[in-house]
């Protein structure tokens, strides 16, 4: 069956335009969910969203009716950007503790002498050390560390990444 023919099914028959989706498309889609979110999903959540994808694939056929031409394209893009989300929203939660447990942590261990990592940030000097600080200590995003040091949050990116390479150096230096 072509792709054309799949279109025409999903029109005809929805739910067997749906199975052979499946059959036809799931390691395909199961690939692009697996190459985005293996980082960050277990293997179950990956296929959870590609369950997710074919039924968004679904609701998108049932809504185009005889307007769909094709299903691998809207299956592509359903697909690239439901597993972006995911990543996104993975990626957004913050691992921080709650406030209960600040009294749990022996301050005065961390501030009696300065870490080597620290110390190589506090190197870097202005404004990459606030970059630094801002970002991996803080917590801040790249558009909210810009609107401080009035820069754009393209800058902010650069200056970490060629950041973190002057930090290899220092570090490498004081072994």
């Amino acid at each position: 069956m072509n792709d054309k023919e799949l279109a025409l099914l999903f029109y005809d028959d929805p739910q067997e335009g749906l199975r052979q989706a499946v059959g036809l498309y799931s390691a395909y889609v199961y690939k692009i969910a697996r190459s985005k979110l293996s980082d960050v999903c277990t293997s179950e959540d990956i296929e959870e969203a590609v369950s997710d994808v074919f039924m968004q694939l679904y609701a998108y056929a049932l809504k185009e009716g005889k307007a769909l031409r094709s299903v691998i394209a809207p299956l592509s893009v359903i697909a690239k950007r439901h597993c972006t989300d995911i990543f996104r929203s993975r990626c957004k939660r913050e691992e921080t503790l709650p406030l209960d447990y600040a009294n749990d942590i022996p301050c005065e261990d961390i501030y009696a002498e300065p870490s080597e990592l620290l110390e190589a940030i506090r190197r870097l000097g202005a404004p990459d050390s606030e970059i630094f600080i801002r970002r991996y200590y803080l917590g801040q995003g790249s558009k909210e560390i810009g609107q401080a040091l009035s820069m754009k949050p393209n800058t902010v990116n650069k200056r970490i990444s060629r950041g973190i390479d002057k930090l290899r150096e220092i570090l490498k230096e004081g072994e």
